[in-house]
């Protein structure tokens, strides 16, 4: 028989569409580290979706692929504490969103690239839905006590 922990709160819809969300970006820079790693490879055809990407990777040189390391490894700890409901989990997802925000607002203004602005209010909105979720999780865990 399964035993439940004290702890163990029900997953939302918006939580595990977050959890998704985490992984497949994680998923990407998976396949983003392959490409660089191997060039002419047969994911060479990826950059076909967005090739300024492989130029900008290009300026950045071999820290590119630790880069994208390090935003997969996020990506993907932040789906598995999301998915496990854990208060780190939301916390590094927080982060990494922040992080993207900070980004793509660095984008606009430097580099000119409106198009970054439309993460804006995406991200803010992940943000806004995970702060409010955490706070009514730790509500309904006091009232528990």
């Amino acid at each position: 028989p399964a035993r439940l922990r004290v702890n163990q709160r029900h997953r939302s819809v918006g939580t595990t569409l977050l959890v998704i969300f985490f992984a497949a970006g994680a998923l990407i820079c998976l396949v983003t580290m392959l490409a660089l790693a191997f060039p002419g490879g047969f994911l060479e055809p990826i950059w076909r979706l967005k090739p300024e990407a492989r130029v900008e990777f290009q300026k950045i040189g071999g820290w590119s692929v630790a880069l994208m390391g390090v935003a997969g490894a996020a990506c993907g700890l932040a789906a598995v504490g999301l998915a496990k409901n854990a208060e780190w989990g939301r916390r590094l997802a927080i982060g990494v969103l922040t992080v993207n925000l900070v980004g793509d607002s660095l984008n606009a203004l430097l580099r000119h690239d409106a198009r970054t602005l439309i993460g804006l209010p995406i991200g803010g909105v992940m943000i806004l839905y995970l702060v409010m979720n955490g706070r009514a999780a730790r509500r309904s865990s006091s009232a528990l006590i």
